[in-house]
């Protein structure tokens, strides 16, 4: 099966329907997947910055203000407690 064998009218229109109906599905599949994967990166690195911030706030290299100060502007204003 090739592709222009697919638009060239060799086939059912129900089959072209079902092939447009998947492919669409295909694609939000990838879209919602890929949303997830990004946001679950971007989550993990926020933690980390906050763990690696925490830690030079208990060594004593960095005061808790300005600790506080920076993770407040990585954080979009409606996400802020």
């Amino acid at each position: 099966m090739h592709l222009a064998d697919i638009f060239s009218g060799h086939y059912s229109d129900d089959f072209k329907g079902v092939l447009a109906m998947v492919g669409a599905f295909t694609t939000a599949l990838v879209a919602i997947v890929g949303g997830l994967i990004f946001k679950t990166v971007k989550i993990r690195a926020r933690e980390t910055t906050k763990r690696e911030i925490a830690a030079y706030v208990a060594e004593g290299s960095m005061k808790p203000e300005d600790a506080e100060r920076i993770l407040k502007a990585d954080v979009p204003r409606w996400e802020r407690c």
